[in-house]
């Protein structure tokens, strides 16, 4: 809204300011409606319901959540909803998520994502869906699992893996860079490893802390900003929208954590291409499926250049696909740009490498059998004398 607003400003400013305060919001916040096929510790996998209209067909996408983050990261608001649209475009679209970490699953790493639950969750969707290949879709930390378990399981049934805001090469990271040579003095030793060990995890108030500090220009200037478009009612329904993911946070497992404390924000381990996982070391060139990364221009978490380092180190992909979109670290998937440029690009990318049905076998014409070819007298016949005759009866 202008410094002097015109007077159809004014009416829509003021028809917002009364909606918010009878109803509470302007959000469409109702979730698409699914389905839980599965679950197993901290995993439950969903299958979405089909648009009535528009049916589904094809091959399945499955969305990986990253640890913390509310899985609605997927599911934002009708309007800027991934699921919403994936469901409208007849994609059979499923999504992996893992409830409520608390105190008693401190003790699970990183490994039981890697090995246990992104693994099982693209065989379910698989089997689900037919038999289908699985487009696997992560967004942050559930991109960098995507990539360590397609590196770490080549026989998984993948399609295509698509990566969004994944920091691979956490040195260029802003909020990480400056704190590095200061997490080094403490050897794995200091305050910070002492707290999330007495705490089990990085707890809820310090994620969402996190979160919210990665936009700290537009945390300060949101006041400004409301006051000056309350007049636009899609824009205040985005704040409220994220405003409801924010406060949907949850914890980090203690050991899972620590682990992406010590290897990635110290040790910057990723950024070769390894990681060791249970004892072994998983390889990044393993990953033989095509791979579409997503960078945000603005995103203060996963900056471009930290997304942009996997690239080189998928050698064993036919195809890396990297591509720049406007928004944050959520806008990126989910905000209001996105319709028309993260959407867009991953269903090109998607149609790009969706498999070929198989083509019907064609049934050899008749003949006449000759007594070569009679029941039990052909020694070069593939199935023994009594499979041929169970067959021959039927």
């Amino acid at each position: 809204m202008d410094l002097v607003p015109k007077p159809d400003q004014v009416v829509s400013a003021a028809g917002n300011v009364a909606h918010l305060l009878l109803y509470g919001g302007l959000a469409d916040l109702r979730p698409m409606p699914r389905t839980m096929i599965d679950e197993d510790v901290l995993r439950e996998v969903y299958h979405y319901r089909e648009s009535p209209t528009v049916g589904s067909s094809g091959d399945p996408v499955l969305l990986v959540t990253p640890l913390a983050a509310p899985a609605i990261c997927f599911d934002l608001r009708r309007g800027c909803s991934l699921v919403e649209h994936l469901v409208d475009a007849g994609r059979p679209t499923y999504l992996v998520e893992y409830g409520n970490v608390s105190f008693r699953d401190r003790n699970l790493g990183i490994e039981h994502w890697v090995e246990e639950v992104v693994p099982a969750a693209v065989r379910t969707v698989s089997e689900h869906a037919g038999g289908r290949p699985v487009h696997v879709v992560g967004w942050s930390l559930g991109g960098i699992f995507t990539l360590l378990a397609a590196a770490d399981s080549p026989d998984l049934p993948i399609a295509s893996l698509s990566v969004v805001g994944a920091p691979v090469d956490v040195t260029r990271v802003p909020l990480v860079a400056p704190l590095r040579p200061l997490l080094d003095l403490t050897r794995g030793h200091g305050l910070v490893t002492r707290a999330y060990r007495a705490a089990g995890g990085a707890p809820t108030p310090l994620v969402r802390w996190a979160f919210q500090l990665s936009s700290f220009q537009k945390l300060v200037t949101k006041p400004l900003a409301i006051a000056t478009r309350l007049d636009d009612t899609d824009f205040l329904a985005q704040l409220e929208a994220v405003d409801r993911f924010t406060a949907g946070m949850t914890a980090y497992p203690g050991r899972s954590f620590g682990q992406l404390y010590h290897r990635f924000a110290k040790g910057n381990a990723l950024a070769g291409g390894t990681l060791e996982i249970d004892g072994r070391e998983v390889s990044l060139s393993s990953i033989s499926a095509p791979v579409l990364v997503f960078a945000g221009a603005n995103d203060g978490i996963a900056p471009v250049e930290s997304v942009r380092a996997v690239v080189p180190l998928l050698t064993g992909s036919p195809e890396v696909q990297f591509e720049i979109v406007p928004g944050g670290h959520l806008g990126m998937l989910t905000g209001r740009a996105a319709r028309a440029t993260t959407w867009q690009a991953l269903d090109e990318w998607l149609d790009r490498w969706k498999s070929k049905p198989k083509p019907a076998r064609k049934r050899a014409p008749a003949k006449k059998a000759s007594a070569a070819d009679k029941i039990g007298t052909n020694p070069n016949r593939r199935h023994k004398s009594s499979s041929s005759r169970a067959l021959s009866e039927r």
